[in-house]
């Protein structure tokens, strides 16, 4: 019994080694909603992507907890933005091989004043985001220059997320990465890409059909955060009113704002569901304009394979029904 117990115990061991590596998951932790829901659709069949920042949280301005930090450096792979937008992980991740910063490995175009994509050559006077009417457009494109000198995004638009385009190259991205860090799932990781970048394509050209009816009706947006999407859908805003959402936006732009709802140069103001100021409903009042709610970081869509799909529909939605006036 006992020769038999020590020539079983190595195939034992043997199988109980294999037992746990099948268990052994990968874990992603996404720090903003939008990158847990392009996770999620590569991840499919496997353990669901975690979330650092609280749904509703702001990136700009997060506090990491002694939680957070556990979190951190137990996650096989860190998926954010960069240090570009969340700042407060620079000390953590900047040099870490757990990290995927995003931004660093996609070819943007200099969207500091949004400037127009290649496509999109006839919105280049967006570019100016000067406190005065674009007298080639005849909008008035009212940027916050009260507290420009604050917005700490840098030289570049961070919200990558809201560009179709690079959603997609993003999903590449970490389909890349968890490939190599767990081969024995790659097929399943690629053939998940395929599907979101099938699904994005349709809903993408959903989208545009949804939002083209809404072309040339004006609007203000509070945070300036929405620059690739307007570029991507052709529907530039003529304003916003901060851009940095955790600062109240200044006297000048107020007023310049108002003056423009008065004229009825635009139909819509937009809030956000973290940041809905009194001052919104203070600069629409007596002007006819309506308020509606955009919200950029998908604080209520779900995670799944449909996720992101869901985020643009929503934000699609939301644009239309204010703008067009919709019950």
């Amino acid at each position: 019994m006992r020769a038999l117990f020590l020539l079983a115990s190595p195939l034992l061991l043997t199988l109980s080694l294999l037992q746990s590596g099948q268990a052994r998951a990968m874990e992603v932790l996404t720090t903003i909603k939008p990158l847990q829901l392009i996770a999620s659709a590569i991840t499919e069949g496997g353990p669901a992507p975690e979330l650092l920042l609280p749904p509703g949280s702001s990136p700009h301005d997060y506090a990491l907890r002694p939680s957070d930090v556990r979190r951190i450096k137990q996650a096989d792979l860190v998926v954010w933005i960069g240090p570009e937008l969340e700042g407060f992980l620079t000390p953590l991740l900047a040099s870490q091989p757990n990290s995927l910063p995003l931004m660093a490995q996609i070819d943007i175009d200099d969207h500091a004043d949004h400037a127009d994509h290649a496509d999109h050559a006839d919105h280049a006077d967006h570019a100016d985001h000067a406190d005065h009417a674009d007298h080639d457009s005849d909008k008035i494109t009212a940027g916050n220059h009260d507290d420009e000198h604050d917005h700490h995004h840098g030289e570049l638009d961070t919200h990558i997320w809201l560009d179709p385009h690079h959603a997609e190259k993003m999903a590449t991205l970490l389909a890349e990465r968890l490939s190599q860090l767990d081969p024995a799932n790659g097929e399943r990781y690629r053939k998940n890409l395929a599907a979101f970048r099938a699904g994005l394509e349709e809903t993408d050209r959903q989208v545009a059909a949804r939002l083209a009816p809404a072309a040339g009706i004006g609007y203000f947006v509070f945070h300036d955060a929405y620059g690739y999407w307007e570029d991507h859908y052709r529907l530039p805003s003529l304003g916003y009113f901060t851009v940095n959402p955790e600062r109240s936006p200044g006297a000048r732009t107020l007023t310049n704002i108002h003056q423009a709802l008065k004229q009825s140069r635009a139909q819509c103001v937009f809030a956000e569901p973290q940041f809905r100021p009194a001052v919104i409903e203070a600069v629409v009042r007596n002007t006819g304009a309506r308020t509606g709610v955009l919200d950029p970081l998908g604080a209520a869509i779900e995670p799944g394979p449909q996720g992101y799909f869901d985020f643009m529909q929503q934000l699609a939605n939301a644009m239309a029904a204010c703008l067009l006036n919709e019950p």
